[in-house]
């Protein structure tokens, strides 16, 4: 990408925050008293789109004023985190949610008040300002630990080189927090699916077994529930590239809502969702009735606890999972009262999930959406 498409990115977030700067500025130069229109970030504030068919924040806001002791130090810490991103827009460079924290706490005049004692004052902040100006914090140049990783047959530009994503040997390229168009970009690429793996060992057998090769695929893990950069990674992949996305996770709640989470979005990041979710994602397994499809030993089953039963419950009453393939799924998973781990089906033969679960389920059509 070229330093110009660069900066109209760069110069679209700046224009978001001299929005909010300039609203400020006007209301000071009236005489009234300034303040922000935050959009509500709880549970009553979430609902699931029917027709997007993902989960999205609602219209209600509130509104943080600089002249109220309760929302003082608040409206404060939103317009220094906000200088902050600026400087960091401005000077090019990017920073963790970390070092934003140390660049902005400093103790105020010769008070023993302090503009933020921890990083979990800071990083709300943070998503405040997010859902104010509709940026994400990757727009605003801050990034994360990387987690996850990405194997298989496509070229991709990162921030100025050139990566062979089928050259990466068995570690993979490790995917980065900020995934924008700004600083990721895919070439060349001869995939036709997709492949989000929940565990890094499973994924590493697969690699090992070069099935992303033989079958043509992406192939992705986001070491558990994935982060932010790999679920804006394969909304990018799947969005642009058309490719579709299938979820290979563990046969347990957890698991089923790593998948949710990828599919439609998750409550605590509802207004991420449209740049996040991917509602055509595909659940290829593990399913509830691979164990005796594939005759599993009984000996690699784990019981379902109290927390993992209330959890199953809770995912059978979500809408999104109304259908009649996955009320059937839940309940089976409830009534063998089990749970398994992708890791189970090496039981079978420890490539067995490369060279018969996998290509069997993708043949067959055998995943629920």
């Amino acid at each position: 990408m070229s330093e110009s498409s660069k900066d109209i990115q760069t110069q679209k977030t700046l224009a978001k925050l001299r929005v909010l700067a300039d609203s400020v500025l006007k209301e000071i130069g009236k005489h009234d008293n300034p303040h922000m229109d935050i959009p509500l970030r709880t549970l009553s504030n979430v609902h699931f789109d029917e027709k997007k068919q993902i989960i999205q924040l609602g219209k209600q806001t509130q509104q943080r004023y600089f002249f109220n002791v309760a929302q003082a130090k608040k409206f404060m810490q939103t317009l220094l985190i906000a200088s902050a991103t600026k400087k960091l827009l401005d000077s090019g460079k990017t920073t963790s949610i970390r070092d934003l924290y140390y660049m902005t706490k400093h103790t105020m005049g010769d008070t023993e008040e302090n503009t933020f004692n921890d990083q979990i004052d800071s990083d709300p902040i943070i998503e405040d300002l997010e859902v104010t100006i509709d940026a994400l914090r990757e727009e605003l140049n801050l990034f994360a630990s990387n987690r996850g990783a990405l194997v298989g047959d496509i070229t991709i530009w990162d921030s100025g080189d050139t990566i062979h994503c089928n050259k990466m040997g068995s570690g993979g390229w490790s995917i980065p927090s900020i995934c924008e168009e700004n600083l990721i970009q895919f070439k060349e690429h001869d995939a036709k699916f997709v492949l989000l793996v929940e565990k890094d060992a499973v994924w590493r057998r697969l690699n090992e077994d070069k099935f992303w090769k033989k079958h043509k695929c992406i192939l992705v893990h986001g070491q558990g529930m994935a982060p932010r950069g790999v679920r804006r990674l394969l909304n990018r992949l799947c969005s642009e590239l058309k490719l579709p996305l299938y979820v290979l996770v563990d046969n347990d709640p957890w698991g089923l809502y790593i998948y949710s989470v990828i599919k439609q979005g998750s409550i605590n990041l509802a207004y991420e969702s449209v740049r996040m979710a991917i509602p055509s994602a595909k659940f290829i397994g593990l399913s509830s009735f691979d164990r005796e499809k594939y005759k599993l030993p009984k000996n690699v089953t784990i019981k379902l606890d109290e927390t993992d039963i209330r959890r199953a419950k809770q995912i059978l009453d979500y809408p999104w999972f109304q259908k009649k393939e996955w009320q059937k799924e839940l309940k089976e998973m409830l009534k063998n009262n089990v749970k398994l781990e992708l890791e189970a089906l090496s039981a079978k033969g420890i490539s067995f999930v490369t060279e018969e679960y996998l290509p069997d389920k993708i043949k067959n059509k055998e995943w629920l959406e």
